[in-house]
């Protein structure tokens, strides 16, 4: 005659081995979160290598604003982009850098206007042909000229070359500057000369300084 395991023995014991599986896949899941954990230095690392072949981009200009974000191995990127092909190639360099498993594109493609177009040449214009901010053109002191050809023919596409402090983003006649300045006197300069600019309709300056303490 076999003997019969009561119900309730069996079912206990089930309950039991579902509970020590989920504690042991507990336990493997914090000692793998502890060991995928980045430290500061890897990811002050990985943003340096970002911003470098973010910045090296030769769709990358004075005209575009992208920025980003870490996070267990995902990097966010966000801003605007005057041109579609800035976007997808952000992208691309970034996830073939050492240590980034994700990204997220968040990048905003502003809208192709020749009237946006017109008001990022006259800004900067505005901007870097001015007797007090005309050092942080890459000519130091000497702007490039922009050619009526070339206004005409959109900058947008063919932006000024070089390393550019402020940068100028336009999207439906509304102006954001960024970037960074020596002083609050060169903020407030550039804001005013955005502002001057005829067919613009609102500006925000979001321009930093290097150093808050001088004037």
């Amino acid at each position: 005659m076999s003997r019969r395991i009561p119900l309730v023995t069996i079912v206990t014991a089930a309950l039991l081995a579902v509970q020590i599986h989920a504690q042991t896949k507990q336990e493997e899941d914090i000692v793998a979160a502890a060991q995928r954990t980045q430290t500061p230095q890897s990811v002050l690392r990985m943003a340096q290598e970002i911003r470098k072949q973010v910045l090296t981009l030769p769709q990358y200009g004075v005209f575009d604003d992208i920025r980003f974000q870490i996070k267990d191995y995902t990097v966010t990127l966000k801003g605007e982009a005057s041109r579609p092909t800035l976007k997808s190639s952000a992208e691309s360099v970034v996830k073939r850098i050492e240590g980034v498993e994700k990204v997220i594109n968040q990048i905003k493609v502003l809208p192709l206007s020749p009237n946006d177009d017109r008001i990022r040449a006259r800004v900067y214009a505005a901007i870097y042909y001015h007797p007090t901010l005309s050092r942080y053109n890459p000519g130091r002191g000497m702007p490039v000229y922009l050619t009526p050809a070339r206004v005409a023919g959109g900058i947008t596409n063919d932006p000024p070359v070089g390393f550019h402090p402020i940068h100028i983003i336009v999207n439906n006649g509304n102006v954001t500057l960024t970037g960074i300045v020596d002083s609050a006197m060169d903020q407030q300069i550039a804001g005013i000369q955005a502002n001057s600019v005829s067919g613009v309709f609102s500006v925000e300056n979001e321009i930093q300084i290097a150093d808050s303490g001088k004037k």
